[in-house]
């Protein structure tokens, strides 16, 4: 994968690439939105502990695809409260720690989830070659 981030532009607020290029015949997986809902069913009351459970969360998915999350192209987040970013970000940059490069992302703030304990939601796009 390559990051582009072309001269001209601002630079990323945070660790993310304005776009990354997947190369031709790069296996994709794209997971579904994951909640901080932990296996036995419970939810932390806080931001930080729930980013922490959707990114083990999707750790394990791409584990079950082969992949890990030096493979991640691109990450969507929702927050609920944006007095969460902090505790998001520290979530999201500990499961890209070992990656040598930032994937593309997108963060929204919306008004709420189906069940009004969620407070954080993520989904991501990993690339891997065959």
């Amino acid at each position: 994968m390559r990051c582009l981030t072309p001269p001209g532009i601002a630079a990323p607020l945070a660790r993310y690439a304005h776009a990354v290029e997947v190369p031709p015949g790069a296996r994709i997986i794209r997971t579904s939105g994951q909640l901080g809902m932990a296996a036995d069913g419970s939810v932390p009351p806080d931001a930080g502990a729930q980013a922490a459970i959707c990114f083990a969360n999707i750790r394990a998915i791409l584990a079950e695809g082969g992949m890990g999350p030096a493979d991640v192209c691109h990450i969507t987040a929702w927050l609920v409260d944006r007095a969460d970013l902090p505790a998001y970000m520290a979530a999201r940059d500990a499961f890209m720690a070992d990656a040598t490069q930032p994937p593309a992302s997108t963060l929204l703030l919306i008004a709420g989830f189906s069940r009004p304990e969620f407070k954080v939601e993520v989904e991501v796009w990993a690339a891997a070659m065959p």
